[in-house]
């Protein structure tokens, strides 16, 4: 009996069990569509945390108070004391100071229950400079951006982003409104002057519920904060360089340590410095760890389903004990018996598999399709999943389909002639 021959007894008798096979393969349609459900999730959430590290900029480098983490997570040099000044940014800001860098923008951060009206809104509330505009990308759609005469005045003036904006004046235009920025028991009236451009929500959390205020405005009347040398405290230096080239960056990184270190009159650093590709790499890897996992969970469901494939043949085999006997008695050989019950477990796992690729690729876009309180999750079917949800799909038919076939072709004719 050739293959050919194998593959139609095998289809008429899965057609004849109409209800039987459909119920075995549903294991392996369940099992290929949350593999491929699930790993086009985990793979969306990757490209959106990717996205949104490279929508904060081009070419940056993100200086933070604190030293990096050492070997068991503890924190060297100066642990989480405040360390970095407004003063350190306008230093390297200086031009000649340091080749590789294009522009400096500190900022300083803090939360706030801004209120218009009667709406109102908890929302992050940034202090920045004029060079935030371009460093991270934050461009206003409406209005205008804060410039250094609203820094050097400590001008109360605020840049919305889009979210905050649509809350707390719908239907209409925010520009010139007045807005009340609450501070715990303190609150303080800004004035719009413009709103930013919409960046949408995204996995590292929406970056159009945010507002914007002059850095200096927010030092002076609500974090008065210094440092230990009375520099005026910054949560992050956010640094453009001239290019993205990796020999500019370590130069770069390596300027910019000398600087702050002979600022800081300090051995050990008392800061961090990140780059973009090591925040890439660190959320790629944590990312890439979390779809595996997610894929092997859903693997377990097509184990499940190989373990249904087993059981039924098993049955199949007891069931046709008979015919197996006549076979054998006009001159089958045991290699026949066991290519025609293989090519039945493999035609039911290849069968459900295709099923599962259709099931786990329509779920994965009616997903990426709801509408979760104003978000999206982004979902990313990927070739090499699909080819590695059917391969293993494939690979369990074989695999559970072995000892079924080859217990069918051990059968004794004359007792499996017998057989009632």
């Amino acid at each position: 009996m050739n293959l050919t021959e194998s593959f139609r007894v095998a289809m008429a008798s899965l057609v004849a069990n109409k209800m039987r096979s459909a119920l075995t393969m549903l294991g392996i349609i369940i099992g290929v569509g949350a593999v491929i459900t699930l790993m086009s999730v985990g793979r969306g959430a990757q490209a959106m945390v990717t996205d949104q590290i490279r929508s904060m900029g081009t070419n940056l480098l993100f200086v933070m108070p604190g030293a990096a983490r050492g070997e068991g997570g503890a924190r060297q040099g100066a642990g989480t004391a405040p360390t970095l000044t407004y003063e350190d940014a306008l230093a390297l800001a200086e031009p000649g100071a340091i080749p590789e860098v294009a522009a400096v923008a500190p900022e300083m951060s803090s939360f706030a229950q801004v209120i218009a009206g009667g709406n109102n809104v908890n929302t992050r509330v940034s202090g920045v400079t004029p060079e935030y505009e371009d460093v991270r990308n934050f461009h206003p759609a409406e209005g205008g951006f804060i410039t250094k005469q609203h820094v050097d005045a400590r001008s109360t003036v605020a840049v919305l982003g889009s979210n905050v904006a649509a809350t707390l004046f719908p239907g209409h235009s925010a520009v010139d409104q007045q807005v009340s920025l609450g501070f715990g028991n303190r609150r303080i009236r800004f004035r719009v002057i413009g709103v930013l451009e919409s960046k949408g929500a995204q996995a590292m959390g929406n970056q159009d519920d945010i507002v914007l205020i002059p850095i200096t405005t927010l030092q002076s009347r609500v974090m008065a904060q210094r440092t230990a040398r009375g520099g005026h405290n910054v949560s992050t230096i956010n640094v453009q360089l001239v290019s993205d080239d990796p020999q500019v960056m370590s130069s770069a990184v390596q300027n910019i340590g000398n600087l702050l270190r002979e600022r800081h009159r300090v051995v050990e650093d008392d800061f961090t410095i990140m780059s973009q590709q090591d925040m890439l790499a660190t959320a790629n890897q944590i990312m890439g760890v979390m779809t595996l996992l997610l894929g092997s969970i859903a693997g377990i469901s097509l184990v499940v389903g190989g373990i249904g494939i087993m059981n039924i043949m098993l049955v199949s085999v007891t069931e046709r004990t008979r015919e197996i006997g006549i076979r054998k008695a006009v001159g089958a050989k045991r290699r026949d018996i066991l290519v025609q019950f293989l090519v039945e477990s493999v035609v039911v796992s290849v069968v459900g598999g295709a099923v599962g690729i259709l099931v786990g690729t329509g779920l994965s876009r009616l997903i990426s399709s709801l509408d979760l309180g104003g978000q999206r999750m982004q979902t990313l079917v990927s070739p090499d999943a699909i080819l590695l949800a059917f391969g293993v799909s494939t690979a369990i038919g074989i695999f559970f389909g072995i000892y079924p076939a080859s217990r069918a072709a051990r059968l004794n004719p004359i007792d499996a002639l017998r057989y009632e």
